[in-house]
This record gives structure tokens, sequence and C-alpha cells, in this order.
């Protein structure tokens, strides 16, 4: 196989990474520590944590893209190994039966026959009106009709057992390296997690909220080997698998628009509220005219602009994988430069409250240089005002990425996203019957991603705002 390189791949790693860095030096503040500390000291901001970390792992499962090598590819060419053009990732690997239209049309959850009759024609020559069997969903059992609830329940058994056996595992593990830091007993330990004390980690939700993700995860994936646990759509493809594909577009939209967002609104809100005068003018004029423009026509001309561009210079991009991906990172630019505006206003009304306190007229009396000033006194006392309009932030552009791609602005139709499928999915509610599931799965995957987010950012912003501290 070759190695597949994608721009939304490397600074989706590359945030990955930098977070990962974060969490040392946070260790060695002790400001940062506590505040920290409060966020996961809280059941509801571990469990949130938890379930986008799982969001983020099937997203890095599906950031690792390469391209199979083609069979009997050398033979013909004197040795030299030919790739195929479509582009898979690990994601793509562990569902590897889901990634191919199986089924010719719709089927609902759990269907061993089509949707829709189709005319099949019989052993004795006559062509009867019917639901034909699927390809792929329940094609191992005989008798669907008196098999299926009794196999549906033995694999679930089956998938159960599977995920406690791992859950308990890594459950024993973490109680004995517990036990072993805290000087104490296996079953001391397990007595303080179950009853633990106010001020105590919540290991007793963290191996819940672990349990819950191995089950549900341990479930879709044993169902999904023989049955379409959440039907297909219009050309047959696996909804489950559309909607897991579709993490990755919500969680790269959501980080790396921020990734191009903060810079910005960093340094022109804290630098309008420190300097004032004609630069605060100026940068107050700028977001002013830029909120002026309605930020849907603006995203519009800036799609349309480069799928002219990409249409003229084909050559630029050897898969369509490459294409949909420069699609993406532009909407991510854009919708950051259009989005920065909120948490600049923010920033500066912030800074010109600080610029008149009394440690930084001293730092100015001693002469201290402005740049020192803003990254020793400025800065750190407006991160919790950053880190809470990120954290509220994200799961609006998860939203806004669904109501762009449902106007036709979005992400490229090819791309697997919750809001393509919510825009191919809204013909299909005027159907007789109405064909239900694409529509709800998308939403469905889509609120725990944006109420995990939402949860999580609640969270932060008690432990970072000092007003809300103060309050309680």
């Amino acid at each position: 196989m070759k190695l597949v390189l994608l721009w939304t791949d490397c600074l989706f790693f590359l945030l990955l990474a930098g977070i990962a860095l974060m969490v040392p030096l946070s260790g060695r503040n002790i400001q940062l520590r506590e505040q920290w500390g409060r966020v996961f000291g809280s059941r509801v901001g571990v469990a949130s944590a938890m379930v986008l970390c799982a969001f983020l792992v099937t997203a890095a499962l599906d950031s690792v893209h390469f391209r199979p090598a083609l069979e009997n590819a050398g033979s013909n060419t004197g040795g030299q190994i030919h790739y195929s053009p479509r582009v898979l990732s690990l994601l793509d690997c562990i569902f590897g039966e889901l990634n191919r239209p199986a089924e010719k049309t719709y089927s609902v959850p759990f269907a061993s026959h089509a949707f829709c009759k189709e005319n099949v024609l019989t052993q004795s020559g006559d062509v009867v009106r019917e639901f034909p069997r699927l390809s792929y969903g329940g094609r191992h059992l005989e008798d669907p009709e008196n098999e299926k609830l009794r196999d549906i329940m033995s694999r679930t058994g089956k998938a159960v057992v599977h995920a406690f056996m791992l859950w308990a595992l890594i459950a024993v593990s973490c109680v004995q390296m517990l036990a072993w830091r805290q000087n104490r007993s296996f079953s001391g330990s397990v007595v303080r997690i179950w009853r633990p004390a106010p001020a105590v980690f919540p290991w007793r939700t963290v191996f819940a909220v672990l349990l819950v993700i191995f089950l549900v995860s341990g479930w879709l994936y044993e169902m999904s080997r023989v049955y379409h646990v959440l039907g297909t759509d219009k050309v047959g493809m696996d909804v489950l698998f559309q909607a897991l594909k579709s993490i990755r577009t919500g969680v790269l939209i959501g980080l790396l628009t921020t990734l191009v967002m903060l810079p910005i609104a960093i340094l022109f809100g804290v630098s309008a509220g420190y300097f004032g005068g004609w630069i605060d003018d100026v940068i107050q004029y700028v977001y002013t005219t830029l909120n002026s423009i309605p930020g849907v026509l603006l995203i519009a001309a800036a799609i349309l602009i480069l799928q002219v561009y990409m249409n003229n210079h084909p050559e630029l991009f050897d898969t369509e994988a490459s294409r949909s991906d420069m699609r993406l990172l532009f909407l991510c630019i854009i919708l950051g430069v259009t989005s920065w505006t909120g948490l600049c206003r923010m920033l500066r009304a912030e800074t010109l409250k600080l610029r008149s306190l009394e440690y930084v007229d001293a730092a100015r009396a001693f002469a201290v240089r402005s740049h020192v000033i803003l990254a020793r006194h400025i800065l750190p006392n407006v991160l919790h005002i950053v880190l809470i309009s990120v954290a509220l932030d994200f799961s609006g552009l998860v939203l806004a990425e669904a109501v762009l791609s449902y106007v036709g602005v979005g992400v490229d139709p090819s791309m697997n996203s919750w809001g393509n499928m919510i825009n191919s999915a809204r013909l299909e509610l005027a159907r007789e019957p109405v064909v239900w599931w694409p529509l709800a799965s998308a939403f469905f995957f889509m609120f725990c991603l944006v109420l995990a987010a939402n949860l999580f950012a609640d969270a932060v912003r008690d432990a970072f705002d000092p007003r809300t501290r103060m309050v309680k």
C-alpha cells in the first residue's frame, strides 16, 4: 500500500500533538492544574470528555489514508507496482464489507429483505412482485422470519461478553495501578472508587462511561458484520458506515476552524484593547465590516471560486479524495476567517479592563516592553475566555457544516458528512412509506457529538470563569 497524506490529516494530527503537548505544560502551572482538575473532577465533565475522546479516536482512524496496491499489478509491468485510485482509511479496513454498495436500494434497519418490491423470476418461470432477499443483510439466515430474533440476541450476548471482558481487563489494570501509586491494597482501592470522597477523581464515572462505550461499539461492530444496523440508502450504501465516516468531517470542521480562528482573534482582540488609538479603530472597522457581510454568501462565493479553480486545474488533484480534502480545508479556512469577530470583541473588552490594573501600570513604569506585558500579564488573564469560547463554538461549527452542506455550499458531495446525509434524505421524507432512518441516523450521531461538546463546554466555563466560581 501507499500512504496518502492529505492536508486535513496533517493538520488534525498536528493539532492532536499540540493538545498532547499542552497536558504536561498545564500540569506545571498551579493555576491551570487546579482549573483543569475542577473540569475533570466533575462527573459531567469527565463523562463528556470521554465521549468526545471516542469521537476523536474514530476521526483519527478515518484520518490515516492509504492507496492499496492493485492485484497482479506488477506482473505485467516489469515489477512496477500500481496503486488503486481509491483512497482508503483504517476505518474502512475495520468496516471493510460495508465500504461498498451492497444492496440495490433502500432497506430498513436489521432487514433481510429489500424495502421495495421488485419483479422476481420464480423457479417455475413466473414473474411475481415481492420483496427480494438482500445480498448482505441477513444472508447467513435460511429462514429470516424465525431465525432473525434468535440470531440478534445471540450476537448481542456475544458482543456484551467480549466488551465486558475487555472492560474488566482495563478496569482491573487501572485499579491495580492506583493501588500501587497510593500504597493501598487492591480491595481498598476498589472501596475508595466505589465510595469516593467529594474531592476524589470520579473513577466510578470513568469506568461506567467506558463500559457503555465498549458495549455500544462492540455491539455495532458485531451486528454490522451480518446486518445493516441502520439500513441502507437509495443506492444501497450502509447508513451506519456513512454516519461513522461523517464523524471525521464534523470533528475536523470544529477543530481546524478553531485553529484558523484563534490566532486572528487573539492577535486583533488583545492588540485593539491594549494599544488603543488608531490600531483599535482599524481593528474595529475590520470586524464591523466583516460582520455586515452575510456569512453564507461569503462562504458560497469562496467555495464557488475554489470549485472553478479545481475544475480548471485537474492535474493538481490526482485522486477524488484530494479534491474533497481541499474543499474541506478551504471551508475550514473560510469559516475561521468569518467567525473570529465574536471572540475578538470579548478579548478587546477584557484587555481594556486589564490594561488599567495596577500591575500593568507598574510594568509600564519599569519600562517593560509591550510584547512582554502582553505575554506575561494580559494573555494568561484572558485564557479563560479563549478556552470557554472555543468549547462553546465547537458545537456551533459542527451544526454550521450541516446547514452549509444542506444548502449546497458545504463539503464536497462525494465526502461523507451529516449535512450531506440530511440533504440527500430530505426528499425521502415525502415517500410513502417514509424512509426515516438516514435522517434519524445523522441526527442521532450529530446530537451525541454536540451534546457532549456542550456539556464539556459548561464544565470548562464553570471551572475557568471566575465570576461563576464567585457565585457558587
